[in-house]
């Protein structure tokens, strides 16, 4: 097993000679090198991370000796500092490695040759001389001054840095997102870091702002603290918090006296960084950062502004009706038919309603009708799995909300925006209440005024992960037409899944009828300890059959505890993975090939998005990649981006929206009684769609379905969309 990234309790120091570079990656930074080091008689291999590292360097290294089964003793450094050589040999290897641009072994032989030791003195400060060597003429001259001034730049960097207990790993990332402005950004405001670098927390931020001479009381560390606890508020869906609560929890975090935090707040106010609305309904004062503030009453703006521009399609509702029931194999109930005579002449429209009430079929319906007046229709969803599940259930080609607005690395945004709109007559965009104020936003600026916009969801399923509850607010504002399907319909009579799910949604405890024919189960345990060990025997067992067998997926409120993310991924992978080898453990995580990935975060460069699932298929320990492939298409990530992807052979119930699998486990325990609440359970049941296991405490199930409370997002949609109404 090869293992990398991986913490030891024993920090050694090594020093000596690089004499060559098994592998160095530009974008990450990791390397392999082989070192000589005094007292090994062997040349020593070193992992590690440096933006910049050549042959011939002297180099200082702090971290720990490892194991490894398939390439022996290495070390493994959090740290590395190196500088040129001093002996003629080792500046002839130096300049030939090719880090000094413009120099290669010739050049390098002849300039030694020329200016002996003396020669990084003659490069920096008299880069005139350089043309007193054959072949080497002013051009050249000026490629080798910039060269050596930009590899000067980098070391200077990584030494400031790790002067200020920044490791290696991090030190790399900050200089490829900041470049020759890493030292100013860390001195003019080093809690940026926490923003822009995957890795860097606030605590970490704060102590290098400590390092730095930041007193704790300053209004740069208390505006730092204000930001990092609205932007904890993002990461569980809230757009922004009470006054009140934004200070009290700034406190708490920066461990001051209240006084001066509350003075800050209210300058920031003040200078409009950030922006107070009083709640008429609560009497509350709720504080917001201006770019989530203006982009809700921007989707309030835009969708009054479409709902207001003459449709593009002209229909005769009456005819269309009658004309589609002739299209279809069965009859259309009158709650149907009305939803129908609805969305058909609504040029923005919502449809919302649980499992097996037949928005599908109502979306089929409408779509048979607007093919005949349309030419460009899109069928959209968040996410992938929620893209593939709508283009299978209609026979249209679906794509994803982020694929249809095409994002531009060049850019950096998306292609089609304000500025650059879409074509398309109409656009139905499914699993709606997974999408956030943002993706929302972004969608609306590259809609064409004129199109019709069908918004498809479950108002009772979780809220988007991201900022917001854009759904649940366009239907409580009461200012869209909304069609609400209630009746179920005689396939969904069927299932205990659907009958569950509804009398779940209306605080009843699920019927459990024993029998194979059933594909409800509940199946009682005490204690977690017990719920683990059946969740991992129902887990083999429904996975027996090898690739036939239906895709079986664990769902859990949580990632930590014995019922966890966590725990049940490594059991799993234990209980089910059989290929032990190739494996390498990457920031602690051990992954094998055939295991079961999900991605965390976007990446717009490899096109691969939140909540994508995949399967590793190859690890290349020599080349330090791991190949995981989606969807059929392969995906390349080296070892230092696998904290991008997690272990899924269990995942949250939040990062399960908008997918569907033959066979849902759902553990259910008073361990995760702070995260019970009906719209979690709902959202975990109908998940899954050939059968669902329940193994639990009866009391955790009734007292999670009793619990209808809901997060206040303090969003702000609602009360834009009536103002604008109004």
């Amino acid at each position: 097993m090869t293992n990398f990234y991986q913490k030891s309790a024993v920090i050694e120091e090594l020093t000596g000679l690089i004499e060559r570079i098994t592998f160095h990656n530009q974008d990450t930074g990791f390397f392999v090198i082989k070192t000589n080091v005094r007292g090994h008689r062997d040349l020593v291999t070193v992992v590690g991370s440096s933006q910049t590292i050549s042959v011939g360097e002297h180099f200082k290294a702090e971290g720990s000796w490892v194991q490894d089964k398939a390439y022996g003793p290495q070390f493994r450094s959090q740290r590395i500092i190196s500088h040129p050589p001093t002996t003629v040999e080792g500046i002839i290897k130096y300049l030939s490695s090719g880090l000094i641009k413009g120099i290669g072994p010739a050049y390098g032989k002849r300039l030694v040759n020329a200016f002996g030791q003396e020669v990084f003195d003659v490069i920096e400060s008299s880069p005139e001389k350089l043309q007193e060597v054959e072949g080497i003429g002013k051009k050249r001259g000026k490629i080798i001054a910039d060269g050596w001034a930009e590899q000067k730049q980098i070391r200077e960097i990584m030494v400031f840095l790790h002067a200020h207990g920044i490791s290696t790993a991090r030190a790399v990332r900050i200089y490829k997102t900041y470049g020759d402005q890493s030292i100013h950004v860390l001195k003019t405001n080093p809690y940026k870091l926490a923003q822009d670098i995957k890795g860097i927390g606030f605590l970490s931020a704060d102590k290098i702002a400590e390092s730095l001479g930041i007193e704790k009381e300053s209004p740069e560390r208390i505006k730092a603290g204000l930001s990092h606890i609205l932007l904890t508020g993002f990461d569980n869906g809230l757009c922004g918090l009470p006054k009140e609560a934004l200070a009290h929890e700034t406190t708490k975090l920066l461990e001051i006296n209240p006084e001066p935090v509350s003075q800050v707040l209210d300058q920031e106010i003040l200078t409009s960084d950030l922006i107070e609305f009083e709640d008429s309904n609560t009497n509350k004062s709720i504080c917001y950062m201006p770019v989530v503030y203006h982009t809700e009453k921007a989707i309030s703006t835009k969708l009054k502004r479409i709902q207001g521009t003459r449709d593009s399609i002209t229909i005769n509702v009456d005819k269309a009706v009658e004309w589609v029931q002739t299209q279809i194999s069965f009859s259309l109930s009158a709650s149907q038919l009305s939803a129908l005579q609805t969305a058909i002449e609504s040029k923005l429209c919502i449809i919302t309603g649980g499992p097996g009430v037949g928005k599908t079929t109502l979306v089929k319906c409408l779509l048979k009708i607007l093919s005949i007046k349309a030419s460009r229709i899109h069928l959209v969803a968040p996410t992938g799995r929620a893209a593939k599940r709508l283009s299978e259930s209609t026979g249209k080609e679906a794509s994803t909300l982020h694929k249809l607005l095409s994002f531009s690395p060049k850019v950096g945004g998306f292609k089609y925006n304000e500025n650059n709109k879409l074509k398309g007559d109409v656009f139905i965009v499914d699993e709606s209440s997974m999408i956030d104020i943002f993706l929302l936003h972004s969608f609306l600026k590259a809609m064409p005024d004129e199109a019709r916009i069908c918004f498809i969801g479950d108002i009772d399923q979780l809220p988007s992960v991201g900022p917001g509850q854009v759904l649940k607010d366009m239907i409580m504002s009461q200012t869209l037409p909304v069609v609400r399907l209630t009746e179920i319909f005689r396939q969904g009579k069927e299932s205990h899944i659907i009958l569950n799910a509804h009398r779940i949604n209306h605080g009843k405890m699920p019927i459990n009828e024993e029998g194979k024919l059933s594909d409800f189960h509940f199946i009682a345990a005490e204690t977690p300890e017990e719920g683990l060990e059946l969740v991992l025997k129902y887990m083999v067992a429904q996975s027996k059959g090898g690739a036939n067998t239906p895709k079986v997926q664990i769902l859990t409120p949580m990632k930590s505890g014995i019922l966890g993310t966590r725990t049940l991924n490594a059991s799993l992978q234990q209980k089910l993975n059989p290929n032990k080898s190739p494996s390498v453990i990457i920031f602690g995580q051990t992954y094998l090939v055939g295991d079961p990935v999900i991605q965390m975060s976007n990446n717009y460069d490899k096109d691969v998005y939140n909540g994508d699932i995949g399967k590793i298929i190859h690890i290349d320990a020599h080349a330090k990649q791991v190949i995981i492939t989606y969807e059929q298409r392969e995906v390349s990530y080296d070892f230092g981006e696998m904290d991008q992807v997690d272990l899924s052979y269990a995942m949250t119930i939040h990062k399960s929206q908008g997918s569907e699998f033959p066979v849902v486990i759902l553990p259910i325990f008073m361990s995760h009684y702070k995260l019970l609440m009906r719209n979690l359970i709902y959202t975990g049941i109908t998940r899954g769609k050939h059968k669902v296991i329940v193994i639990g405490q009866k009391k955790a199930l009734y007292l999670g379905i009793q619990n209808n409370s809901h997060l206040e997002r303090n969003s702000l949609l609602k009360h834009w969309l009536y103002d604008q109404y109004s």
